[in-house]
């Protein structure tokens, strides 16, 4: 037999990792459950079209030709099994396939076991397609009325493409399992970022900018990317659980940055990292008027101070700086990333303890 030592170490334990490492053992009780919730033709059909991605009782009612009450009914009864889970988004209710309950793993074995090929579910997914053209086709009419005002923005600083590509490349090779971007707008964050990540979410306030994140996303076939509406400064998300947080040109238009960068802290999981993107202090005040920036860009100092105070430790900045840098109404882009500090716990140091002979 041969000896060795453990040294101690300090590391950070991802659930992410662990889930993926354990087998989908799912309790008695609950696989019944499971079972006798999914064992009916139309809720079979309903977790189909939500493995393709989140979806209203409107779109359902649509795809499925059935009442409301009806398609209301089968997804209470999804809902109370754990199948597939709900949010809220103003007036609206979204529902996809759950995540974490015990037996919406093996349900969604089943669901992607079923014959792409049958009659019934290919039905299904050519009005699911109609409904997002619908909703793509709007997304565009929104676009078109705001068009003036995004590409005098865009004018401001330089193109997206190279704000995409900073973002890469800082980012790096380095995988994640589950990110969150908050004020995500139409999207683009997610769209950029989303197919790297095992779960990703997008967060904004608004109603009308998650409807175009979510034609966007359609689109881009991101179906695995989770969309909410809720309050930047009180998150509606699972604390501790993402890996990578991402406040994309939000900032700005807040009142108390520094809350949100705190609310972004709690979301983090240990060693988590968080990239904000935003604009370098400037002095353009017209778009406090015109744009409802609430503040003018923000100093490297101040932004240093903010992370430093919410616990962070910044590893990373970068300036993009306009192509032509001596305009009086350009504006330069700050990537600023930082680690989360914290580590859960130490590895025992086990020197002491003789070799098994």
């Amino acid at each position: 037999m041969t000896s060795g030592k453990v040294s101690s170490a300090a590391v950070v334990l991802r659930g992410g990792d662990a889930a993926r490492r354990a087998p989908a053992v799912v309790p008695l009780a609950a696989m019944l459950a499971a079972l006798k919730a999914a064992g009916e033709e139309t809720r079979l059909r309903i977790l189909a079209l939500l493995a393709e991605g989140e979806l209203n009782v409107s779109d359902l009612t649509d795809i499925l030709v059935q009442s409301q009450p009806r398609i209301s009914r089968h997804l209470k009864l999804l809902t109370e099994a754990g199948l597939i889970e709900r949010q809220r988004e103003g007036a609206w209710a979204f529902f996809r396939l759950a995540d974490h309950s015990a037996g919406a793993t093996a349900v969604r074995e089943l669901v992607a076991r079923l014959d792409t090929a049958d009659p019934q579910l290919e039905a299904d997914r050519q009005r699911l397609h109609a409904v997002r053209e619908t909703r793509a086709q709007a997304a565009q009419a929104h676009f078109s009325r705001l068009a003036e005002h995004w590409d005098e923005m865009r004018s401001l600083h330089v193109p997206e493409a190279a704000v995409d590509a900073a973002i890469r490349d800082m980012l790096g090779a380095q995988p994640f399992h589950a990110m969150l971007d908050l004020g995500t707008g139409t999207g683009r964050m997610l769209q950029l970022l989303g197919g790297r990540a095992e779960r990703a979410v997008g967060l904004d306030a608004s109603h009308a900018m998650l409807a175009v994140a979510r034609a966007n996303l359609e689109q881009a076939g991101l179906a695995h990317v989770q969309l909410r509406q809720g309050d930047i400064h009180a998150l509606p998300v699972e604390r501790h659980s993402f890996d990578l947080v991402l406040i994309h040109q939000v900032l700005h238009f807040l009142d108390d940055p520094a809350r949100a960068i705190r609310e972004a802290a709690g979301a983090l999981a240990p060693g988590g990292r968080l990239l904000i993107v935003d604009f370098a202090a400037h002095e353009l005040e017209f778009l406090r008027e015109k744009h409802a920036h609430r503040r003018l860009g923000f100093s490297r100092e101040q932004m240093a101070g903010w992370l430093e105070e919410a616990g962070f430790e910044l590893i990373g900045h970068r300036d993009l700086a306009p192509a032509d840098p001596v305009r009086g109404d350009s504006l330069t882009v700050c990537l600023h990333l930082a680690r989360d500090r914290r580590v859960i716990t130490d590895v025992p140091d086990y020197s002491s303890i003789p070799a098994v002979a």
